[in-house]
């Protein structure tokens, strides 16, 4: 069996189209074979390329047109939040802009697009105030809550900016829908997870609860931060993810050292909070229904 050809370095970098391996020397029939792969109508990447969500959006970026700018969850995922990026890509166009259907990439039209544009990485993405009040026209209020504790826990934008944009859009389609997520945002949220799992609480008519609470002794040592906190009932709620898993014994003691200082504790998995949320509740609630007043040893909290 032959070796494959080593391919021109220009062509191992991203996308490319016939034109430009032509003027390195490689010609349109020696696309076809092993070393190439076709991502679009006269476009190709170098086949050991790895098959990043920013490769994917480089080639599909090659496919658009130049008034095209990322939004939704691809643009969150730009800037930096912890979402699906490429299922399916979304871009943004003018009105006014012809486009022909593509395969894997949503289209959503706007009567403007030039304004709130930045750029990252080289792709032009939707600004993150603009990024967030699109996905909440778009998906649940759960998941628009989930990319907005995302974006205000990195400090991309802060509450106030985010009602001051409301505020200068205010009557835009959406905008309210913006403000219900707005008024469910936690910036102290940590996790997508942890996101959802206060959302199923409060959507479940429970109490909101707090976020990221410090937890003392009463010698003053810091004990343990529970993901959630309902301070009258001394309850945490936690989600029990991967990352608890890998540091099983370090959570144990940690959960122990919280128990000693009075805190009760309710963890819930992944199959819990998106298959029985029902059951996540009904527990809570009944948490709660017996709280206790007394903190042992003088053990102290402080909010985030």
């Amino acid at each position: 069996m032959g070796r494959r050809a080593v391919p021109p370095p220009a062509l191992t970098l991203g996308p490319f189209t016939v034109a430009d391996a032509r003027k390195v020397g490689v010609e349109r029939w020696h696309l076809r074979g092993a070393s190439w792969r076709r991502v679009a109508r006269g476009m190709y990447v170098w086949s050991g390329l790895e098959q990043t969500p920013m490769a994917t959006l480089a080639a599909a970026r090659a496919r658009l047109p130049s008034s095209a700018v990322f939004s939704g969850l691809t643009a969150a995922w730009l800037h930096g939040f912890d979402v699906e990026p490429c299922d399916p890509i979304e871009v943004t166009v003018p009105r006014s802009t012809g486009i022909a259907m593509r395969a894997g990439i949503r289209v959503h039209r706007a009567k403007s697009v030039a304004d709130e544009v930045i750029q990252i990485r080289g792709f032009r993405v939707r600004s993150v105030a603009r990024t967030i009040a699109d996905i909440s026209a778009r998906l649940s209020l759960t998941e628009a809550v989930v990319v907005a504790d995302a974006a205000l826990h990195s400090r991309r934008i802060t509450i106030s900016a985010l009602k001051d944009w409301v505020d200068r859009h205010r009557g835009e389609a959406g905008v309210q829908r913006l403000r219900r997520v707005i008024s469910f945002a936690e910036p102290a949220a940590e996790s997508p997870m942890e996101s959802r799992l206060r959302m199923v609480l409060v959507l479940g008519r429970l109490p909101r609860p707090k976020a990221q609470v410090s937890i003392y002794d009463g010698k003053g040592r810091f004990v343990g931060r529970p993901d959630l906190y309902y301070d009258e009932a001394r309850l945490g709620v936690e989600y029990d993810g991967a990352v608890h898993r890998m540091s099983l014994a370090e959570d144990d003691r940690r959960q122990n050292r919280l128990l000693n200082a009075g805190v009760r504790l309710l963890r819930f998995t992944c199959a819990d909070v998106l298959g029985q949320p029902d059951s996540v509740v009904m527990q809570v609630r009944i948490m709660l229904a017996a709280r206790t007043t007394n903190a042992p040893n003088g053990s102290r909290v402080f909010g985030s």
